[in-house]
């Protein structure tokens, strides 16, 4: 059995370049790895972002309070914005809804049958859809589609110089352009946030009286017994507080865009992906809020 024979030194005694040829290359690979780490840290930094957030957040509310009182509010703008969000967000939300509202009255009906409580069907069914998921429904549409769409508008004016243009002229942008913007997804997500509630609670009562062969006399009875007026407000501010997260941050994505056509296009995915995340910790956040101080199930 013969072995390989051993690098032999050069004259001083060195081995010779080969000799450690795999132990440089992992050697450089560490060093570019630590320094693509420390690139990002440097780059990524959240509660910079999350500071700007919050002060874009403060102006916005202060400009409409100042053009409402100063009587300048954009009117016709906030129509425009209104209309647009109700246009593109009704259908998907709805097309959501439904679906939803067959899955939460299978597993809700299941679930009752098997601990004895199938009286408190409609109940469980009408809470969770009045507090949890008529406002995360209505949050997540308007996120996807409403938020995307402004990010996409504030980041092409941005790359057009046309909001530059905008305050040369003295005309401020936070005013003109995200006041309405924010207040018509207020609006839109408290309407939208009702009529989802309507047809997701419809299909839930459709679902259990027609394959689980519940009363619908005793499905509505179990209704009144838990469910209250304040379950109403929760879902409805909830729904006001979502939209207007969803709007602050597509607007401060889109005029932090600085990288043309393709900049937009990660500013709309990154505003998509934070908002997501933001409203499902805001909701957990205002759940727990909710439920330790008036109590009471699914929060």
């Amino acid at each position: 059995m013969t072995t390989a024979p051993l690098p032999t030194p050069d004259a001083d005694g060195s081995p010779r370049p080969g000799a450690h040829l795999g132990d440089s290359l992992t050697e450089s690979f560490r060093d570019g790895l630590r320094s693509g780490i420390r690139a990002n840290l440097r780059t990524w930094r959240p509660l910079e972002e999350l500071l700007a957030m919050l002060r874009l957040g403060e102006q916005m509310i202060t400009a409409l309070v100042r053009s409402i009182l100063g009587r300048r509010f954009p009117f016709e703008e906030f129509l425009l914005q209104t209309w647009f969000t109700i246009r593109v967000c009704s259908l998907p939300a709805l097309a959501v809804s439904m679906p939803f509202g067959v899955i939460l009255a299978l597993q809700v009906g299941v679930l009752a049958q098997e601990v004895g409580a199938v009286s408190f069907t409609g109940a469980g069914n009408t809470l969770a859809v009045v507090r949890q998921a008529s406002p995360m429904i209505t949050a997540l549409m308007l996120a996807g589609v409403a938020g995307s769409a402004i990010c996409a508008d504030l980041g092409a004016r941005k790359i057009r110089d046309e909001l530059d243009a905008l305050e040369v002229m003295g005309i401020p942008i936070v005013e003109r352009l995200l006041v309405p913007r924010m207040l018509a997804t207020v609006v839109v997500a408290v309407l939208l946030n009702g009529v989802v509630m309507f047809f997701t609670i419809l299909t839930t009562l459709t679902v259990s009286v027609v394959l689980q062969d519940l009363p619908p006399g005793a499905y509505l009875a179990s209704v009144t017994t838990l469910a209250g007026l304040s379950d109403l407000w929760l879902s409805l501010v909830k729904a006001a507080i979502f939209a207007v997260m969803c709007t602050v941050i597509a607007a401060h994505k889109g005029l932090r865009v600085s990288a043309g056509p393709t900049g937009v296009g990660d500013a709309v995915t990154s505003a998509v992906v934070i908002n997501f995340i933001a409203l499902f910790a805001a909701n957990f956040a205002i759940s727990q809020i909710h439920s330790t101080l008036a109590g009471g199930p699914l929060g």
